[in-house]
Parts: C-alpha cells; structure tokens; sequence
C-alpha cells in the first residue's frame, strides 16, 4: 500500500448560539473546522482533523511511503520541518496527517483504531463544556440540562473575568446537573484561556474556593510559564491543567519538571501519535491526561489504550456538517463504534455545497489575545469597568512569588 495523494476540505461547526472565552466570542456560532483526506492506491482513504499550514512541504515527507508506518512517517514529518520549527498550525498539520494515517492502518486492519491500538474499553469517560461564557443563565441551564440528560457529572465553564458572575455560573450549572439523574457529586472546572497574570490567578480562584469545590483550573496563566503554573498550583486548592495549546514534547518538558500541571491536555488536532507520546511522558510522572477540543476521534481511540487517561472534554454533541462519527453519549461517556478506523465518514459534496461559511474573524473572537490580558488592574466586561472583587493587583505583580498559604 503506498500514499497517492491528498485534499483538503474546511467544514463548519454549528452550534446554533454564541460560543468562545475570556478572549472573545463567535456571535454566529459558526466555527471552521479544518479537515485533510489522505488517499492511498488500494483505495484506503483517511481523515485527519487539523488545518493545512505548509501541508504541500509536510506531505513530500509521507508520499509514495507504506501509510501503516505511522510513527517513522510521523518523525520524517517532523524532519521536514526541521529548520522554520514544527510549533503552531504546522504541527496541527502534521497531527492531522498522522491522524489519516493511523485511520487508513486500522481501515487496512480491517478493525476499529481503538482495538487497534489495544483497547480493551470502548468507553471514554466525558465531560461537559460549552464555550459558554456568552449565554445568559436561562441559555446556560438550557445547554447543561442537555448534556446531563447524556449522564454528564462534570462541566467546565469558560469565565475569568468576573469572579461574582463565575461563582453563580459555576453554582448555577452545579445545581442542573445535580438535578438530573443520580450519581456521584457534580464536579466543576474553569477554564480562562490565559487571561491573567499569576497573582490575578491565585487571588481569582481563592475567591470561587470559599464557595466551590474546583476539580481544575485550565490554563491560569501563560502557556510556557511553568513557574508561574507551579505558583498557582501552590496557591489554590484547584488542580491546575494546561497543555492543549503546546506542541512537542519539548514543550512539555519543562513544566513537568518544575511540578508546574497536575492535569496534562493535548488538543484534538495535534494528532494521535502526539497523543501517546505525551500520555507517556505524564504517565512516567504519574500525572492523568485529558483530551480536548471538539470532535477529538483520533483521541478517544487513543485513549482507550492509555493508563492514565482521565476525561476528555465533550464540546457540541453533534458532529460537523457534512461529518458522521460512528460514537455516541450515554451514561457520561463517549461509547465508540466497531467501524474499521475511526469510524468517520465525509461527504465533500455536502460540504462543498451547502456549508455556510463562518463571519471573517475580528479582532475581539476568542482566536485573538486581548491587548490587555493580564495586565488589567480591574476585569473588562462589555467594555465597562468591573469593581467587584477580588481586587486584581498591578501588572508588575505578576513577576512576585506567590505564597503557598493566600488561601489560608
């Protein structure tokens, strides 16, 4: 079996709403979503998600080679890379082209690619997230009530920005997924998306823990700033998460090292085989991983055959337009299907024809840094100034150590 060639495609997700973080928010809800087709010459073709950045120089690395050799295809992808570096949208390119990959070897096996991979457990523990930070209360109890009717326990919500209006947020989803269904105490996350500096971080989460019992904070601060991760990790109750926006594991390494994530992340489109590397580096420090993104399939397959796979994040319940998944939600989990592969089908005429194509993007979506996150003396909502507390301190604070006790 040889590589033949490649297309790309770009679908859409519609959630039907707003969605997006402190950062920023779609107002349409319409978010493109990235796809590449990889073909071989037995008539094997397989999906990968994740954009197409320098994907002509990438596939001269893959073509004409035997597509079941996905971890030496997956470094030769990397070499090819070499000088430029492999970080940002290009690595999504090569996750999404080891994806295919690994897709077409589970197709040519003739077996699902989580049996493949040696998977004993079809379901994949869940949890619920719905780029929620622009719904009123009545939206976000609406879009909850869904997900805990699929026996979801445990949500993470996108704030930062208000620490009044998170913790009713927060309380409000706690007490809807309470409300449907038994099972164990519902469980809660937050998830800014960088927004604050270290002080900002510890002071905002010590003021929702009087009230809330926080599974995890997601990305308090700066990606690439383990001491300032390991600060915040010391200052708060809260596990702190990170890792869907680093790329190799050089990246990670550093982190680990300074004890600076108790959960470690990888995203969707950063492809499978970086999904089990990383899983094997966290498992070697006795850390869980947690997927993310939406549409994650490459690593819900993957992470079946993981030790210390904890729960992957279940953003829209239904798949992209022109896409079928053969999984479902039920009982909290995704329950994946016996489809050869991934399970995943594409219909490029559906696609071609009738995707609506999302707002050109601007410069308040969620895709784009505020200019002052993390260095505000006071969070910003609908440009008005915000004087609840807790007081934010001065930029020049976030270089400060931060003391273990600011909880006490």
């Amino acid at each position: 079996m040889r590589i033949t060639g490649y297309r790309t495609l770009t679908t859409v997700q519609e959630w039907g709403r707003p969605v997006g973080d402190a950062n920023g928010v779609f107002a349409d809800g319409v978010v493109p979503v990235p796809i590449v087709l990889v073909d071989t010459d037995e008539g094997i073709t397989g999906f990968g998600l994740g954009p197409h950045v320098e994907i002509e120089r990438i596939f001269a690395a893959i073509e004409g080679e035997d597509p079941r050799a996905v971890t030496t295809l997956y470094d030769r992808m990397l070499r090819h890379t070499f000088k430029a570096g492999h970080a940002g949208p290009v690595f999504g390119t090569i996750g999404a082209l080891d994806t295919a990959l690994w897709d077409i070897k589970a197709q040519a096996a003739g077996e699902p690619l989580w049996r493949l991979l040696g998977g004993r457990d079809r379901r994949v523990p869940a949890y619920a997230s719905g780029l929620d930070i622009g719904l009123t209360d009545d939206e976000l109890a609406a879009t909850y009530q869904v997900y805990a009717r699929h026996g979801l326990r445990a949500a993470k919500l996108k704030g930062g920005l208000d620490v009044e209006r998170d913790r009713e947020r927060l309380s409000l989803v706690r007490d809807v997924l309470a409300g449907v269904g038994r099972g164990p105490r519902p469980g809660l996350m937050l998830d800014v998306n960088e927004v604050w500096s270290r002080k900002q971080a510890v002071r905002y989460v010590c003021e929702l823990e009087r009230a809330l019992d926080l599974i995890w904070i997601e990305e308090p601060v700066r990606r690439w700033d383990a001491e300032g991760l390991a600060a915040v990790g010391r200052g708060v109750r809260a596990s702190v998460a990170t890792g869907e926006n680093l790329t190799g594991l050089e990246q990670y390494r550093p982190l680990l090292a300074a004890g600076a994530v108790d959960i470690v992340q990888m995203a969707a489109v950063w492809g499978v085989t970086h999904f089990l590397r990383v899983s094997a580096l966290a498992h070697a420090h006795d850390l869980p991983v947690s997927p993310i993104g939406n549409s994650p399939v490459g690593l819900l397959h993957a992470a079946t055959s993981v030790p210390n796979h904890l729960t992957s994040e279940l953003q829209d319940l239904h798949a992209p337009v022109g896409v079928t998944i053969d999984l479902h939600v039920e009982d909290g989990a995704f329950v994946l299907g016996d489809t050869p592969g991934l399970g995943v089908r594409v219909d490029e005429e559906v696609i071609r024809t009738t995707v609506r194509r999302p707002d050109p993007q601007t410069v308040d979506g969620p895709n784009v840094r505020p200019e002052r996150a993390g260095h505000r003396l006071l969070a910003a909502l609908d440009g008005t100034t915000v004087t609840r507390r807790p007081p934010i301190d001065p930029p020049v604070a976030a270089r400060n150590e931060v003391s273990p006790s600011v909880c006490h």
